[in-house]
């Protein structure tokens, strides 16, 4: 995250100034859709239609968003029909960059730019505000068709199936208000509450924050002791929204921001479930645990000011899950 003021570019994590301490997360401002047909989606313009090599991806492997939509990619196999760049995992005074000099970051296999912010202002070059990843880029017109993670991964979940023949669901027609329901209190609590605990600069906002991920945690746990998914017995787009963030948690959020009541190895469900997602194939290949861990203490200047990269535990994520009798696939 960055932000564009004036023409310049500044270090903007979080406000916590106007907000009492707490950390306030911006709205994205791309919101058009690719769709079959090319026919406007929810929001935005019409024009994007679902072609091959048409559209490019540009994520930060450390970043839960983005890793949302690489996993799509994969599950949907859209990775010949939809390329990528990465970006270096140090993101410092110059927002997310396009370094090569640590393995798995690509630099802008596109245009050569230096900087993230520079494909925002290739969109539009009066662009202002955060510069974030995921971005969905359209190679055609030269220009974002969505920085909004949620509404990706929805537009690579069905728009490309008559291109790759790849029907599979995770947005069930009859199962949104239930999934809707899950999504909203674990965007709020877990996916942002982690975050919300680890940037807040005063105790009531991390106390605000902290309590209501646990409790969601333990309702999650709970959840799980019940279906083998949080929909039941039917994978959905709800389990990898909760996943992204539960495969960072105790290698970064536990400690680095004081999410430290309980680690996912302390729920069994939790953690059972965590595996069997990642041994989902080519999953695991999505995980780049380098870059995550990098990217957050090393980035974190105000949390971690020397820059310390920890021991951290060693987790096996391919251990067998044994969930509900359940063994690993």
């Amino acid at each position: 995250m960055g932000q564009l003021v004036d023409g310049e570019w500044h270090d903007v994590w979080y406000d916590t100034k106007s907000t009492g301490g707490a950390f306030k997360r911006d709205n994205a401002k791309f919101r058009n859709w690719i769709t079959a047909d090319g026919s406007a989606g929810p929001s935005g313009e019409a024009g994007f239609k679902a072609e091959s090599d048409r559209y490019h991806l540009y994520v930060s492997y450390a970043c839960p968003w983005a890793h949302r939509a690489l996993v799509f990619r994969k599950l949907k196999g859209l990775e010949d029909h939809i390329t990528i760049s990465a970006v270096h995992p140090d993101m410092l005074s110059d927002g997310w960059t396009f370094e090569t000099d640590d393995h798995g970051a690509t630099g802008d296999t596109l245009y050569g730019h230096d900087f993230v912010r520079d494909i925002y202002v290739r969109a539009n070059p009066q662009a202002t505000g955060r510069v974030t990843v995921p971005i969905l880029w359209d190679k055609e017109r030269e220009t974002i068709v969505s920085n909004e993670s949620s509404e990706i991964i929805r537009m690579f979940n069905s728009a490309f199936d008559g291109i790759t023949g790849n029907t599979d669901d995770y947005w069930p027609e009859e199962m949104r208000d239930d999934i809707e329901a899950v999504n909203a209190r674990v965007y709020d609590t877990v996916n942002n509450g982690v975050y919300k605990s680890g940037f807040a600069t005063t105790q009531a906002a991390y106390d605000a924050a902290v309590h209501p991920l646990f409790d969601s945690l333990d309702w999650l746990e709970d959840r799980l002791g019940q279906g083998r998914y949080l929909m039941g017995d039917r994978m959905t787009e709800a389990d990898w929204r909760l996943w992204t963030t539960l495969i960072r948690f105790d290698m970064v959020y536990h400690q680095h921001f004081k999410c430290n009541r309980k680690r996912i190895l302390d729920y069994p469900n939790l953690m059972g479930f965590t595996r069997e997602l990642y041994q989902v194939p080519g999953v695991a290949e999505t995980v780049n645990m380098h870059h995550i861990v990098r990217h957050y203490h090393y980035s974190h200047e105000s949390i971690n000011p020397n820059r310390i990269l920890p021991i951290n535990p060693v987790i096996d994520f391919d251990a067998p899950h044994g969930r509900g009798g359940l063994k690993a696939a």
